[in-house]
């Protein structure tokens, strides 16, 4: 979340609305700018389109449906398919329980995906072989 030399960034300034800790939404969550999310979530969670919108997700934060965003930066868990327009990252307290669709990610030890990582943008053909060269779909699974 904070920017080292060299590396990419978000910049938190964006978040304008929060879900605090014993809060629960049921219902899908439409935002434009940035939302972090220290509760939970039943619904989807969506940024507007063309809004560029960020969404935090922290350590306490939990969404149980679809989340659609330009920007994530999640440390909370997940439970369905997340779809990142932009840059995706997932901090050492992520886990995702659904498929993953991104154009940058970063992916810190100790984040847990159970699902497919499909990199935006990529031809159809090569997501869907799967095993080819030069396939960018990743398969990740908890630890027994």
């Amino acid at each position: 979340m904070f920017r080292r030399k060299n590396d990419m960034a978000i910049d938190v300034s964006r978040l304008a609305g929060l879900l605090p800790q014993d809060t629960c939404v049921r219902g899908d969550v439409t935002f434009a700018g940035g939302l972090r999310i220290d509760g939970r979530v039943e619904g989807n969670v969506l940024g507007k389109p063309d809004s560029r919108g960020l969404l935090v997700l922290s350590e306490k934060g939990v969404v149980v449906g679809t989340v659609k965003v330009h920007d994530a930066v999640i440390n909370g868990r997940v439970e369905g398919d997340l779809e990142v327009e932009h840059f995706l990252e997932l901090q050492t307290g992520a886990r995702v329980t659904g498929n993953i669709s991104y154009r940058t990610l970063k992916l810190d030890c100790g984040a847990t995906v159970d699902g497919k990582l499909v990199r935006m943008g990529e031809e159809p053909a090569a997501a869907e072989a799967g095993e080819g060269a030069g396939s960018r779909v990743l398969s990740f699974a908890k630890s027994p």
